[in-house]
């Protein structure tokens, strides 16, 4: 019996599922060495059950993998574009392209854009000869957009000073306080950034060097990292900070100092002087932990552009710590000016109004955490997102900017 010789070496037989755009299905039984051009070929005079007339059909024609949305190339074999059994194919007519247009309409559409063309300059004086002079002021006022940055510190100055005015009207406001002042000692001893830590330690350096580094570099890794490396040799580098030394002194101190037992405080709460004076010193010394530390590399490289230490320092504290903001405004008109940090927002104003009459304000005024949190980002603008972060605090710091985002857009 003779076997044609392609029948011999043809490869593996697959069903391939051919459905087209009218709905009509069949299976279409293909080797893997079958071309798409070919294959497609096949599914034409299928639909038309006979020769294809046209030469040009099989081109306008293309065969898209239904499970990829893949068309596929007519050049590639079934194998190339692996293709498997029982895999369904769409035979898709293509798009016919876009018709050029005629050179009438090209003329037509050259005339209208040439109608719409704006005036030149002359077009423009010729037509405007024949009017009167005015000699109009042409200064354009600006319309600057409020930062929020920039407008949060006073709105913090002024709501500080509400919330100390509210406290202090609570019969237990000194024991509150002391509670505060602890809190702040246990905070300045305690907080640190776990991920910033893991950082440093996997870097090599040693955990109590890391805390101390980040701790003078609030929290940086980057400038935690540098201080490291320029410390090394330091002998003084194991050296706890003066400020965890002495907050545990103060604290001892103030413990140890004479004063009315809490029983006699709790029953001589008429006397609103001394009630008045151990708050004032309380706020003041919740306010001495809280003070500006400046960037000390910031420090050194502007002092070495001739800058004097003070200025430098008050440049710093304007632009939080951000050396290239602070030397731009020793350079320029060193404006907003350090006494003006410490100004607080028009409290007549719409704006501090609407941020006193929300609920979520009220409440957290009345939380001595929500005083030092204000206390906190008033000297240190780069502790703010811990303190949005902080569940007692982050909702009242929400309120605010979404008030102020509010009113500042219309």
């Amino acid at each position: 019996m003779f076997v044609q010789e392609e029948k011999i070496f043809a490869g593996k037989v697959l069903k391939i599922h051919i459905c087209t755009m009218d709905g009509t299905e069949w299976l279409e039984e293909v080797t893997e060495d079958t071309t798409v051009e070919k294959l497609k070929e096949r599914c034409l005079k299928h639909c038309v059950h006979g020769s294809l007339e046209d030469p040009k059909t099989l081109t306008h024609h293309k065969l898209i993998h239904a499970a990829t949305e893949r068309v596929l190339s007519d050049t590639k074999t079934v194998a190339d574009e692996n293709l498997k059994d029982k895999d369904v194919l769409l035979l898709i007519k293509k798009r016919p392209p876009p018709t050029p247009p005629k050179t009438a309409d090209v003329s037509s559409e050259d005339k209208k854009k040439q109608e719409n063309k704006a005036p030149d300059k002359d077009a423009i004086l010729k037509a405007t000869a024949s009017l009167s002079t005015r000699h109009t002021d042409r200064t354009v006022t600006q319309h600057n957009i409020r930062d929020f940055q920039t407008e949060l510190r006073k709105i913090l100055v002024s709501l500080i000073e509400v919330a100390q005015k509210l406290l202090a009207l609570n019969p237990d406001a000194v024991e509150l306080f002391k509670k505060a002042n602890a809190m702040l000692d246990e905070d300045e001893e305690d907080r640190v950034d776990e991920t910033a830590l893991q950082q440093l330690t996997e870097m090599g350096f040693p955990e109590s060097r890391a805390i101390k580094a980040l701790r003078l570099n609030h929290m940086s890794v980057t400038q935690a990292m540098e201080w490291l490396i320029e410390h090394v040799d330091d002998p003084s580098v194991d050296t706890p900070l003066p400020g965890q030394d002495s907050s545990g002194a103060a604290g001892a101190t103030a413990a140890a100092t004479p004063g009315p037992p809490a029983s006699a405080s709790a029953s001589s709460s008429t006397d609103e002087s001394n009630k008045q004076d151990e708050l004032t010193e309380i706020f003041k010394r919740i306010r001495r932990k809280r003070e500006f530390r400046p960037d000390s590399r910031a420090v050194i490289a502007l002092m070495e552009m001739g800058f004097d230490e003070k200025e430098v320092i008050d440049a710093l504290r304007v632009n939080n710590n951000q050396q290239d903001a602070a030397c731009e405004w020793l350079l320029g008109d060193r404006k907003p000016s350090p006494e003006d940090l410490d100004k607080g927002i028009d409290t007549n104003s719409p704006l501090f109004q609407a941020i006193l009459e929300n609920p979520v304000v009220q409440l957290g005024l009345t939380n001595p955490k929500t005083l030092l949190a204000f206390e906190d980002m008033l000297e240190n603008p780069l502790n703010s997102t811990q303190w949005m972060n902080d569940p007692e605090t982050g909702p009242v710091m929400l309120q605010i900017s979404r008030i102020f985002q509010t009113l500042n857009r219309t």
